[in-house]
């Protein structure tokens, strides 16, 4: 893949305990970023968190590397680290594949 292809995402994020809905909220703010530098969520689903899943997945696409790489360095997202420090324990971010349907 180069580094101006679309990236397709996927992301598993644990809240610290009882932290969960401040996590959410984090969350919230920072994927209002994504837009800003063309990303796009395409999902996002609450788990349990029990047995070690995940609280949050998330699926999202952005137009290139260097998008995804602005979207991580903007200053609006850094100034929240220690937000993110407070509330996340784990998170997990890989590139993904869309598969058909049914496959």
């Amino acid at each position: 893949m180069s580094a101006d292809e679309p990236l397709l995402l996927c992301c598993l994020l644990w809240a610290k305990p009882g932290l969960e809905t401040e996590m959410t909220a984090y969350e919230d703010r920072v994927l209002a970023l994504l837009a800003t530098h063309g990303g796009e969520v395409l999902e996002r689903l609450r788990g349990s968190g029990q047995h070690g899943t995940p609280h949050e997945v998330q699926s999202y696409r952005f137009p290139s590397q260097a998008a995804l790489d602005a979207y991580l360095v903007d200053p609006e997202r850094v100034a929240l680290a220690g937000e993110r420090d407070r509330v996340v324990v784990r998170t997990e971010l890989f590139p993904v594949e869309r598969l058909a349907s049914g496959a």
